[in-house]
């Protein structure tokens, strides 16, 4: 595993971690479907979330959450479809899926999470 994939391992599971302490459960972590993968899954209460992990290591490119563009959006949001297609008791008392970012800014000591809730929609 080369320095850019540990890095990234890192922050999935600093970001596992604070989801965790927040009171989410994780259903799955880096589930593929298909020939793409989810980074994080988690339930709390009522709301399914589909979550989408950044990280940076500097401020050079924006912050961790911009790297999430149209394109990734509408990869997770299908993604999450695919996954759901064969489960459909995932969505047993749900009554809110939503897809949110957890950016992980590590341009400080110790790194920064944020956890952004629903921060983009299905359509984008």
């Amino acid at each position: 595993m080369n320095a850019r994939q540990q890095f990234g391992r890192a922050a999935e599971a600093a970001a596992a971690r604070h989801l965790v302490r927040e009171g989410w459960t994780l259903l799955g972590r880096n589930v593929r479907v298909g020939r793409g993968e989810l980074d994080l899954i988690a339930r709390r209460g009522g709301v399914l979330a589909f979550v989408e992990v950044k990280a940076r290591r500097t401020a050079e490119y924006g912050a961790p959450e911009d790297a999430v563009d149209g394109r990734k959006r509408r990869r997770v949001a299908r993604l999450a479809e695919l996954w759901l297609a064969p489960r459909p008791w995932a969505l047993n008392g749900v009554s809110d899926v939503r897809f949110d970012i957890v950016a992980v800014d590590a341009t400080s000591c110790p790194p920064a999470v944020r956890h952004l809730e629903g921060a983009f929609t299905l359509d984008g």
